[in-house]
């Protein structure tokens, strides 16, 4: 009987009553005596601590209900495939997760937030609509010492939080995005002129600030900035509003949840041939055509391209999970969750400090490479002071002195007739 099966044979007989006293053991503690458990055939086997391994724990903090709802599904479950993955495949660690949705609310990702550090973890892959992340961690996360990770929040706004470098993100800022936004829509799509409909949240208003001044920076005029609420049932003043000036390119920044009235306002009042327009990642749904009711042939988008030496094997280990999934930020969601838990297995202990000071080391070049295809072995070889260098699904994961990374490949999108296609990729370096 493999050692692998001897450990999952332990953790099903103890239960979950058990876990908390067996967790306190496994960092340091107890006296290391011999357990007798009862093997699949039915003898009898002894199984020490040493045999069990070290637990990691992490909290998983995403809005899969809200404004995300659509989107935030799949990047939950890659954050928990990390988790699962370790789980079936290590003898030596483990990875005890918990659960909280923010439903896409920073009052109720607060709560979760709160949560999770009450549980005692130290660590955690979350969030994704940015006002959640900057609320979270400020509020929470940071001033208990608490490492955050998002793998989906853009908004510049993160570069300069005041966060004891405890959060991080595995997702380019929009600063890097609004240029490739700029650009394809100065020279691919040859606009001079164009207006922004954002969300009014740190998502919608950082991007849409992002981009005005790339678009400037390039030569072009911005006529018309226009905010927008959520889940309004009409956006037909706000379309108005931002298309007054006829602008030869519009540029949309939110949520699918809001995108679908936006759109069926746009196509109900306006052609396709009015304006080409443009959206970020936020508003990448391969159902929204469907959704709309209209092919949407005029929207083009960019979004973070899945890069990385583990896309391939990250994409095998979803789908057999999961199913396929065409949605952005996935793979940045499984290197989230990977990183942290290899600075944990470096750390050696569930402490969000010890954690924290492993992030750039685990990450950052130098050392050998672990992707996700051997992660188990990197978490040995982490554990054991081995200098490693993460390669992630997403791409290359170099943290900067603010925690982001410093360069991203973008996928070029264009919408049409049941979904959307991929017209090109972009790399961009800050």
């Amino acid at each position: 009987m493999s050692r692998k099966k001897r450990r999952r044979s332990v953790l099903k007989g103890i239960g979950i009553a058990g876990m908390a006293g067996l967790a306190g053991c496994l960092d340091g503690g107890g006296g290391g005596d011999d357990e007798e458990t009862t093997t699949d055939d039915g003898g009898m086997e002894t199984t020490t601590e040493a045999d069990m391994g070290r637990e990691l724990r992490m909290g998983i903090l995403m809005g899969v209900s809200g404004g995300l709802a659509q989107l935030g599904p799949p990047i939950r479950n890659s954050a928990q495939l990390v988790a699962d993955y370790i789980n079936d495949e290590s003898d030596t660690f483990s990875v005890d997760t918990q659960f909280e949705d923010t439903a896409t609310d920073p009052n109720t990702g607060i709560s979760g937030a709160e949560a999770l550090v009450n549980a005692g973890y130290p660590m955690v892959a979350g969030a994704l609509s940015s006002t959640v992340t900057i609320q979270t961690a400020q509020q929470v996360l940071i001033p208990n010492g608490v490492v955050q990770c998002s793998p989906a929040s853009t908004s510049p706004a993160i570069t300069g939080l005041e966060d004891n470098d405890y959060v991080y993100r595995t997702t380019p800022t929009d600063a890097l995005q609004s240029q490739v936004m700029a650009q394809v829509g100065r020279e691919r799509l040859e606009a001079e002129t164009t207006s922004i409909l954002g969300l009014n949240n740190d998502y919608g208003q950082g991007l849409a600030e992002a981009y005005a001044s790339a678009w400037e920076e390039r030569g072009g005029s911005v006529q018309t900035q226009v905010a927008f609420e959520p889940g309004k049932s009409s956006y037909s003043a706000e379309l108005s509003q931002a298309l007054s000036d006829q602008p030869d390119l519009l540029m949309i920044v939110g949520y699918p949840e809001s995108g679908v009235n936006i759109f069926r306002d746009f196509y109900d009042d306006y052609s396709q041939d009015f304006c080409d327009i443009i959206v970020p990642d936020g508003l990448k749904d391969s159902e929204l055509p469907g959704n709309v009711g209209n092919s949407m042939r005029n929207v083009w988008g960019t979004a973070p391209l899945s890069s990385g030496p583990g896309s391939d094997f990250f994409e095998s280990l979803y789908q057999e999970e999961y199913g396929e999934a065409d949605t952005p930020f996935r793979p940045q969601s499984f290197d989230a969750a990977a990183v942290m838990c290899l600075a944990n297995a470096a750390a050696g202990e569930n402490n969000g400090e010890a954690v924290r000071d492993e992030m750039r080391n685990v990450a950052n070049p130098g050392g050998t490479e672990v992707t996700p295809e051997n992660l188990v072995e990197g978490l040995e070889m982490a554990a054991s002071g081995e200098e490693i260098n993460y390669q992630g699904a997403a791409g290359v994961i170099t943290f900067d002195e603010n925690g982001d990374v410093a360069a991203a490949t973008y996928e070029l999108f264009r919408y049409q007739e049941g979904g959307l296609e991929t017209i090109d990729e972009i790399l961009y370096e800050a």
